[in-house]
């Protein structure tokens, strides 16, 4: 079941998306990390991925020029936002302070 991206990023608590491409080292160099991120806080955070390629509307809308690049939201708004990859603790650090 697909849910559209204005439902997703106003779910609870946070969620963060990643804009990624299956093309992209450094993506392929997050993905472990956003893994361990959410094995860490669990319930606190919603992780989505969007692959750039196939959903270009929604990479445009936010402008996302390179990747990885992620988005914090919290209650469908932005919070924070970062490109390129983050070590898990800065990561977990970020979250938790929103």
């Amino acid at each position: 079941m697909k849910t559209s991206f204005s439902k997703l990023i106003k779910s609870k608590p946070q969620v963060l998306v990643d804009f990624y491409a299956d093309w992209c080292g450094p993506c392929k160099m997050l993905a472990p990390i956003l893994g361990q991120v959410k094995e860490e806080l669990g319930d606190q955070i919603r992780i989505a991925k969007i692959d750039v390629d196939k959903n270009p509307k929604i990479a445009g809308k936010y402008q996302v020029r390179g990747v990885p690049t992620m988005i914090l939201f919290k209650d469908g708004k932005q919070v924070w936002r970062q490109s390129g990859v983050v070590p898990k603790n800065e990561l977990i650090n970020i979250i938790n302070s929103h």
